[in-house]
């Protein structure tokens, strides 16, 4: 059976064509991740500056006001956290004392494991024609440059931070030009129609799907928060608030919160009981809120392959890194509710779905 050459050179065309927008993304990921951040905000800020605008105050003032509300909600969430947080980068040094110190013990134990095997061997095998050299270890890499990245990486942060803001601020003021200049460009009146459907339906989700997932996490953060305190784990406030923020990445943020956790939990405990509580705790709660609490609160309105959407999170996470993550589930949902509606992209919207 010979192949069909159009077929082929069709699937030749898509491959280039994904390979060749990923390398885009990744490249122009300092440009288009705050860009996305902006879009995704505005569709969820979007309804309080409409309000303003049947109450008959100008969408530009609207818009200054919600800004406003959303930089001292920031500002007060900064205030509120700070103590807490200099107290854990105070702690820091003495959990990693503490570490160092039970690694130390551990690390002895293996060693007296493998010397005791080490001359199990030599007896086994008889002596030797002559001594063993042993290569020098490696001297430690230098770490002058730490703080260098560190401070470049905050600095890169707080002005993406603000760029964001800005784009916000521009999109919410501009009201719905930017939908009404999409829709004039498109040449056929169906697609005009489509357009809009798909436009209003992926607003729709998108909201419902930060707002149900922010509610979601704030109540497991909280109760991630009490359990700690309970447990004793040091800074519980701070750990409910890691939950809330990693939570919004699917899969993979679970997996960095466990870890993170069992790293704390062995350096700040002793009895091995007490080592597994905290992350075996935070597993239970993560598994009865994605099995029980999460199909109840989405219901029909986001349903998507649970496999599609780990693989999107690992792709958006390489090509943008964590930004990339917290927008991975907007974007497949975008992409879904797009293909739904394209003829020839059929396939993937079903994919996509679950």
């Amino acid at each position: 059976m010979s192949q069909d050459p159009t077929k082929a050179r069709t699937v030749g065309i898509w491959i280039i064509a994904i390979v060749a927008i990923c390398v885009a993304l990744f490249f122009a990921r300092e440009i288009l991740a705050p860009v996305a951040f902006a879009f995704l905000f505005s569709v969820v800020l979007r309804p309080p500056v409409r309000w303003f605008e049947k109450v008959r105050i100008p969408t530009w003032i609207g818009a200054s006001i919600v800004m406003l509300a959303v930089i001292g909600l920031m500002m007060l969430a900064l205030f509120l956290l700070s103590a807490p947080f200099q107290r854990w980068m105070e702690q820091a040094p003495q959990s990693i004392s503490a570490a160092e110190q039970k690694l130390g013990r551990i690390r002895d134990r293996f060693a007296q494991v493998s010397e005791v095997a080490s001359k199990l061997e030599h007896a086994a095998q008889g002596p030797t024609s002559g001594p063993t050299a042993h290569a020098p270890a490696p001297p430690p890499a230098p770490g002058g440059g730490m703080m260098a990245r560190l401070f470049g990486g905050t600095t890169r942060a707080l002005s993406g931070i603000v760029e964001v803001l800005l784009l916000l601020l521009l999109l919410l003021a501009s009201g719905d030009l930017f939908y009404q200049k999409l829709l004039k460009i498109l040449p056929f009146r169906d697609d005009k129609r489509i357009a809009i459907t798909a436009v209003n339906e992926v607003q729709g989700v998108v909201r419902r799907y930060l707002v149900v997932t922010a509610i979601i996490n704030l109540g497991q953060g909280t109760l991630v928060a009490l359990v700690f305190w309970w447990l004793g784990m040091p800074s519980p406030i701070l750990w409910g608030v890691f939950t809330f923020v990693l939570e919004f990445i699917p899969y993979l943020g679970a997996a960095l919160m466990i870890l993170m956790i069992a790293l704390v939990s062995f350096t700040s405990f002793d009895s091995i009981g007490h080592v597994l509580a905290p992350p075996g705790a935070y597993l239970l709660i993560t598994t009865i809120q994605n099995n029980l609490v999460s199909p109840i609160a989405y219901g029909n309105k986001l349903k998507l392959n649970p496999v599609a959407v780990l693989i999107g999170v690992m792709i958006w996470w390489f090509l943008w890194g964590i930004p990339g993550a917290f927008l991975a589930v907007p974007i497949i949902a975008t992409i879904k509710i797009i293909a739904d509606r394209t003829q020839g992209l059929n396939a993937l919207g079903e994919f996509l779905g679950e």
